[in-house]
């Protein structure tokens, strides 16, 4: 990690999702490392409750502005990354955060619930990137982050259409990857494991009750277990893999898949 513990500083950063969860941590981490943020997510109520914590917590005393976005509509993506460009200029990183998890089994899954989940965990994160692609490119130099899942790195029963959304964003990072890397951006992926506090957590829970007749509690530990560490992913170890991606010793890591999960994904 770079001795500079600012490296971002006057860098703006852009975390869609980043008022609760891993998005929130890792608008934490961002703020910690300097970064001037543009928080994004659906529930403004929400994201002015995060900003409000970094902006006076924890001495950090954060540049955030917010902004409210439904990822899913192209045109209040392009009025979202507007405002954000206004307040503190061309991002120089972009987090992917904002997404959705719903299972059950495929024969179950609505095609509006699949157009959903594809809409906004894949389709969102085009939409994001057609945004601040262009000034990085023209910059020489920028961070796209596509915060994925394991369900992108391998299936999930009841979760079919979570995982193809996933593996489609994993597809898309590895794609992209190879188009930005001579002018000096790098597209990552981070592909937390079941984490704290998360809709996916929730989701596999609900899953577990619904399919095996199991209680929450008895859910909970059988999700835990599945981990080798034998605990749940904290946000805010995805987030510092995000710092690290952010940082000037990570730009040659680029179209990679990077899997925090204890070690259930090798």
């Amino acid at each position: 990690m770079s001795a500079d513990s600012a490296y971002l500083s006057g860098r703006h950063a852009v975390v869609t999702g980043g008022g609760r969860g891993i998005g929130a941590a890792i608008a934490s981490e961002l703020a910690r490392l300097g970064a001037r943020l543009t928080l994004m997510g659906r529930d403004s109520a929400v994201l002015d409750r995060h900003a409000a914590t970094l902006r006076t917590g924890g001495g950090v005393g954060a540049d955030v502005t917010t902004v409210r976005c439904d990822v899913a509509d192209e045109a209040a993506v392009a009025a979202a990354f507007a405002q954000a460009r206004k307040a503190s200029g061309d991002p120089f990183v972009l987090v992917n955060n904002a997404g959705q998890a719903e299972g059950g089994l495929f024969s179950e899954i609505s095609r509006a619930v699949w157009d959903r989940l594809i809409a906004v965990n894949l389709t969102g994160a085009y939409l994001c990137i057609q945004q601040v692609l262009p000034a990085m490119i023209a910059a020489r130099e920028g961070r796209v982050v596509n915060i994925a899942s394991t369900a992108g790195l391998k299936g999930y029963a009841r979760m079919t259409a979570y995982s193809a959304s996933k593996h489609g964003l994993v597809g898309l990072t590895r794609a992209l990857a190879q188009e930005t890397a001579k002018h000096g951006v790098t597209v990552n992926a981070v592909c937390p494991g079941y984490t704290e506090d998360t809709a996916m957590v929730k989701q596999a829970v609900d899953n577990l009750v619904a399919g095996r007749g199991v209680t929450p509690e008895e859910a909970l530990k059988m999700i835990t277990r599945i981990n080798p560490r034998g605990s749940l992913i904290r946000p805010e170890e995805v987030a510092n893999a995000v710092g690290w991606l952010c940082s000037a010793e990570a730009a040659a890591v680029n179209g990679q898949s990077i899997a925090v999960a204890g070690g259930e994904v090798i």
